[in-house]
């Protein structure tokens, strides 16, 4: 049993959305959290026609209970109508609500009802390091962290399912794409820019479309929470900097399979790339876990000068390298950065086997900078 990090802080008594990609777990964290709630979900068959047909049965249904307790719907992106229903129970009767499904996008497409802010917003992600006991970093990087794609021995037949079932049929679907393959070929290009800045042109020129075809394609999988930019530092900066952002997909295994990458074994390319991956998933989680919710970028110059994370308004900049030996070559981005900017951290984060200091960066191994991240001594907010 993993023991997750999303434990719905600030909830109070309040109603809530969680969404979240297919398979990160929302269903069966719920029900860890909220064994005893009434939870309807709308994967099955004849619930979701019995609601389908009638949204103002959900109403009369919870009328004949004690609206103190909390209700579960899952999926609920599947009957945007039922939301008109909810809204009116939460403002009629306090009736309280945590209702999940894999993005907001089917609802906002179908210009469904939000909730206006009676809702506080969640998300759930793969699997993070201090949720999985006897963590094992190769792993990871092979397998994803998707929760069922880390524990298996076969992740590659898992990864072609998901990848085939959802990000390609269920999400063009949801999206209304006609043109198969140029959404698929899209995927494949989309990964060759994960880590990297992305070019839209060059990438429409690979998949067959048009520049303004990507950028939706790219949002689909934002709106989707599939995959999210990085956006460049750009603050104030003496010399010139790069605009255009990242790109990541929100799991390692995923874009693993769409690169066919292979084996991924320590001081390959492939790792160091993971690697970075892993590390950035890592920070958005807790950014957004302990609620600081501090934004991420990266910092690039023109001369190509590059620090791979800056956390807040430049408080913590960090470099990650898959060596096991930091020495000057590898700081050489921080170092630059730190003439530009005040900074209160300068952290390096690699395979090194102890800590140490050079100058004013602290090369850390990345077992400790993550549990210095969990325990909330990298940055405070």
């Amino acid at each position: 049993m993993y023991l997750r990090k999303q434990t719905f802080e600030g909830l109070g008594t309040e109603s809530a959305f969680l969404w979240g990609a297919r398979q990160t777990g929302k269903s069966t964290l719920l029900h860890e959290l909220f064994p005893h709630s009434q939870c309807f979900d709308l994967l099955l068959s004849n619930e979701y026609e019995r609601f389908k047909r009638n949204p103002a049965l959900l109403r009369e249904i919870l009328q004949t209970r004690d609206t103190a307790e909390l209700v579960i719907i899952d999926e609920i992106q599947r009957i945007p109508d039922l939301l008109n229903e909810i809204q009116w129970m939460i403002v009629s009767k306090n009736i309280r609500f945590i209702l999940s499904g894999s993005s907001p996008r089917n609802i906002l497409r179908k210009g469904g009802n939000l909730l206006g802010g009676r809702c506080l917003r969640y998300e759930l992600y793969p699997l993070i390091y201090r949720e999985i006991p006897d963590f094992d970093l190769i792993r990871a990087l092979n397998n994803g962290l998707l929760p069922r794609h880390y524990l298996s021995s076969n992740p590659g037949k898992l990864l072609s399912a998901y990848i085939g079932s959802y990000l390609r049929d269920e999400i063009m679907a949801e999206a209304r794409i006609r043109n198969i393959n140029s959404f698929s070929r899209f995927l494949e290009m989309a990964a060759f820019s994960n880590g990297e800045m992305v070019n839209y042109t060059n990438i429409a020129s690979d998949c067959g479309v048009s520049a303004p075809t990507v950028k939706e394609y790219f949002q689909i999988l934002e709106d989707t929470l599939t995959g999210r930019f990085l956006p460049s530092f750009q603050k104030k900066p003496k010399r010139r900097v790069i605009l255009a952002p990242k790109f990541y997909f929100f799991d390692i295994g995923v874009a693993n399979f769409l690169l066919k990458r292979g084996r991924i074994e320590m001081a390959s390319e492939s790792f160091g790339k993971a690697f970075e991956h892993f590390i950035y998933l890592e920070l958005y989680a807790h950014s957004k876990y302990s609620d600081l919710n501090y934004p991420i970028s990266f910092w690039r110059t023109t001369s190509q000068i590059e620090v791979d994370f800056i956390l807040g308004d430049h408080e913590v900049a960090i470099e990650v390298k898959s060596t096991d030996m930091v020495n000057l070559r590898h700081i050489k981005g921080l170092k630059s950065f730190s003439d530009e900017y005040q900074v209160k951290k300068l952290i390096l984060v690699s395979n090194d086997p102890y800590p140490r200091q050079v100058d004013n960066i602290t090369v850390l191994p990345w077992k400790i900078f993550l549990d210095q991240l969990w325990a909330g001594d990298i940055i405070t907010g």
